[in-house]
């Protein structure tokens, strides 16, 4: 991945001087290129990672694995961009394996997930089946962790 892209992954309040610093170049060039990484797309916006447990949001998070029937001529591109647009849904993946999309939700409690899975995504001409998994607690996210910062000692290993 781009040297810049990678930075303002990790940390993307970097200062133009800090960043230029640490690709050695100039604040003036890294701005330009942010701002042409921005008008290409490259970059589609800026987001906070916020630990959900120190929050007194009571917001549940859900992975819907969700089976599809494809279209022709559009495959599974179409109801994907459709279940997309979903005000509750928060990413939309296609994966491989034992179902087509991978869904994240964000809802106020658990019975305002099971409704929208209910009545708006398992409603949906060409979805074959939902499974809802609950998200319990999160340890890692986008390259950040979570919780207590005390070091994890291996486990031991026997033969």
């Amino acid at each position: 991945m781009n040297a810049l892209l990678e930075l303002l992954r990790q940390n993307a309040r970097l200062s133009l001087e800090v960043l230029a610093d640490k690709l050695s170049s100039t604040p003036q060039k890294v701005a330009e290129k942010i701002a042409r990484l921005e008008k290409e797309g490259v970059i589609r916006g800026y987001q906070t990672m916020v630990d959900p447990a120190q929050t007194t949001s009571k917001q549940v998070t859900a992975f819907i694995e969700v089976r599809l029937r494809p279209e022709r001529g559009d495959g599974f591109d179409r109801l994907a961009r459709r279940i997309a647009r979903f005000e509750q849904v928060k990413s939309c993946y296609l994966t491989s394996g034992g179902f087509d999309l991978l869904v994240l939700v964000e809802g106020d409690d658990l019975m305002g997930v099971a409704n929208f899975v209910a009545e708006q995504l398992s409603s949906l001409d060409g979805v074959v089946s939902c499974s809802t998994i609950f998200r319990l607690k999160s340890y890692k996210e986008n390259g950040f962790f979570f919780g207590s910062d005390e070091s994890v000692e291996r486990l031991p290993v026997s033969p």
